[in-house]
């Protein structure tokens, strides 16, 4: 694992776009670029291999909590190659991107995303923690967080995305995928 470098950015977005297959990865692709655009970007994060196999990128967002907004780090998107899926590579990217936030001082880390895949890689749900998703097209169990060691309890409130996330349309989930996920759950 190693930063990404600005003569990487070909690399990844062709692996984001594979990662993500068709329209959807073409959206993130877009989501990324806007997210580097805005200076949104806090750390990204690549798995190399002879080629850029796995990327793990890091946004600032905000916590509106009572006391004062919070800067915390929102992971997205989680890529890997398809061809390395299911090898560890996700796992490890985990692990890198967790541990940069860290010493980027960030308190808390979020994502939208499996929870049968990140929760056994140190996240948890949200809502447990008092924190409230930035849309109500994320399903429940999907708004997740990892808590570092500069959390405080006082911390809690509703994530704020950063503008790029919108201006992509890249928050939750439409119909009629969201209505599907909500009908397994």
């Amino acid at each position: 694992m190693r930063l990404a470098e600005p003569a990487d950015r070909e690399a990844i977005e062709s692996l984001v776009a594979s990662a993500f297959g068709g329209s959807d990865g073409r959206e993130v692709v877009e989501m990324v670029r806007a997210l580097d655009a805005s200076c949104a970007t806090r750390a990204s994060l690549i798995a190399v291999d002879g080629e850029v196999v796995g990327h793990v990128q890091l946004s600032r967002g905000w916590v509106d909590a009572r006391q004062e907004m919070v800067e915390v780090a929102v992971l997205s998107p989680l890529s890997v190659a398809p061809d390395r899926q299911r090898r560890g590579v996700g796992a490890h990217l985990l692990i890198a991107a967790l541990s940069e936030a860290e010493r980027l001082g960030f308190p808390a880390v979020f994502l939208e995303g499996d929870w049968t895949y990140y929760g056994p890689r140190g996240f948890t749900p949200a809502t447990e923690h008092g924190f409230i998703r930035p849309s109500l097209r994320i399903p429940l169990p999907a708004f997740q967080v990892a808590l570092l060691s500069g959390y405080e309890n006082w911390m809690v409130g509703q994530l704020v995305y950063p503008e790029a996330f919108w201006a992509t349309d890249a928050v939750g989930l439409r119909d009629p995928r969201l209505r599907a996920v909500e009908e397994r759950l």
